[in-house]
């Protein structure tokens, strides 16, 4: 089983398909990466020999930030939104949509579960 940036890849998957576990890759940044790296898409995370998974490994390591890294850098990018009190910050603070969304209707994935109101009698 390969194991690359701290990630199990599944076995059994195209290469291609197996790097995008990693979060931080997607379809096409792992066809880039297997490009350089000279390994063919469509071969199975199984039949990688050890010096391909070593080529890919460098090359995640050199070039792109992925894993805790990258989760760190998105959560403290937020975090500092929410510090310098702009308007997104203060939406994520809320819990509310930050990009403009409507929120009399259809939010219900940042807000919560809806409350019923009581009535008065």
């Amino acid at each position: 089983m390969a194991r690359i940036a701290g990630v199990d890849l599944p076995r059994n998957k195209r290469i291609e398909i197996g790097l995008t576990y990693i979060y931080g890759i997607g379809r096409t940044t792992s066809k880039k990466i297997l490009e350089e790296a000279g390994v063919d898409i469509n071969i199975k995370t199984d039949d990688l020999t050890d010096k391909d998974i070593t080529t890919i490994r460098k090359i995640i390591d050199s070039k792109y930030t992925v894993e805790g890294d990258l989760r760190k850098e998105r959560s403290m990018n937020v975090k500092m939104l929410m510090d310098l009190g702009s308007y997104r910050g203060l939406r994520h603070r809320k819990g509310l949509p930050v990009r403009g969304q409507r929120t009399s209707t259809n939010a219900r994935t940042r807000k919560g579960p809806s409350r019923v109101k009581m009535k008065k009698r």
